[in-house]
């Protein structure tokens, strides 16, 4: 496979590939590091992806093996929750802070469920896929998969009732 092709092959995806290890990994640094190794070792099998049905899908399970493995390490310890995801300079600075408030208490609260759930939210509601590919990249059943969601947004849903109701928790 020629450079060009691969190229036109993997970049479509690398962003998804950058947004997972963050969202797993939480360091941006790290991010960058998990996503430049994934296309390294791409290129490097660049020969043997014809093989697989879904590259993307292949990717993204590399990504995830790859950030677990990276958060069973030492260096994990050293990881830091940074979130610049949002930014609106039109809107009041109440606004503004309210809004970052309620987005870091869902983060907090996302960074609580287990690793599988952080998984599937993060796939199925930032990247937005569908349970068939969840599937192929967690490697459990679709019907799992919406078990599993289900109970993550509840979790999510009802900690953020309670910190509304209660204030800080």
């Amino acid at each position: 496979m020629q450079q060009s092709a691969f190229l036109h092959l993997v970049m479509p995806f690398k962003d998804k590939v950058f947004r997972l290890a963050k969202r797993l990994l939480i360091s941006e640094a790290e991010a960058e590091d998990a996503t430049q190794e994934l296309i390294l070792k791409l290129w490097k099998n660049k020969d043997n992806l014809d093989k697989y049905r879904n590259i993307e899908a292949y990717a993204m399970t590399m990504t995830k093996n790859y950030c677990f493995d990276q958060l069973k390490s030492k260096r994990a310890d050293n990881l830091t929750l940074v979130h610049s995801n949002y930014s609106n300079t039109d809107t009041p600075l109440e606004r503004v802070v309210e809004l970052r408030d309620s987005v870091d208490s869902v983060h907090q609260i996302i960074e609580c469920l287990t690793e599988q759930q952080k998984l599937i939210i993060q796939l199925r509601d930032i990247e937005e896929y569908d349970f068939e590919e969840i599937a192929e990249i967690v490697g459990i059943k679709p019907t799992a998969i919406r078990v599993t969601l289900s109970r993550a947004r509840k979790t999510v849903r009802e900690q953020l009732i309670k910190k509304h109701q209660y204030g800080i928790n």
